[in-house]
């Protein structure tokens, strides 16, 4: 019987640290500990996908909270009841000790889990569905405040027209263009098609 720990943030700036730090003082190895720096919606996580292709009957899943499982309603519980009840290992959210499968062996037990993991599921999915509110009200409040976003648009170099009849000459290749303009080469050919009209 194996013990693994799953940790999972939103994106690769965020910190783990809280979460492997409860997975330790539970007793998982660090090498057991498998990471996804992905979103909750979506079960197709390249660390989640190794846990389960190594996920055995008798084993053990800790995560700290639901909402680090996934995001989704749905897919927590299908995923929720792949594990405990197709392959027949165990869960337990540190946080929530009443979603813990070893010791829900009988039938209130069970109903209790039930309804708690529906609960947090529910309550893991509206939690997502208001960040992303929230952050598109923020963009909205942010755009209309002049806030410019994604990378800034690069000037066209003096001597682009110089570079581009070499490469028309075909005595450059587009990347040999773009490394003299200081640019990749697809930045190169969007000037080009962009001049060109």
């Amino acid at each position: 019987m194996q013990t693994y720990g799953y940790v999972r943030v939103s994106t690769a700036d965020q910190c783990v640290d809280r979460q492997v730090l409860a997975l330790k003082r539970e007793g998982v190895k660090e090498e057991n500990i498998y990471t996804d720096y992905l979103t909750g919606y979506t079960f197709n996580r390249p660390s989640y996908k190794a846990l389960m292709s190594q996920l055995k009957e008798g084993d053990l899943i800790i995560i700290l909270s639901l909402d680090r499982l996934g995001r989704n309603y749905r897919e927590i519980l299908n995923e929720w009841r792949k594990i405990t009840e197709e392959i027949k290992a165990d869960m337990y959210v540190i946080d929530m000790p009443a979603l813990d499968t070893r010791k829900s062996k009988n039938l209130v037990d069970n109903l209790i889990t039930d309804i708690v993991l529906q609960l947090l599921s529910y309550v893991a999915e509206t939690e997502r569905e208001f960040i992303l509110a929230r952050q598109s009200e923020g963009i909205a409040a942010a755009k209309e405040r002049g806030v410019k976003f994604g990378r800034p648009k690069i000037k066209v170099p003096k001597n682009f027209e110089r570079v581009r009849d070499k490469w028309l000459k075909q005595e450059i290749s587009s990347r040999e263009a773009g490394q003299i303009l200081g640019v990749s080469h697809t930045t190169f050919l969007r000037w080009n098609r962009i001049l060109s009209a």
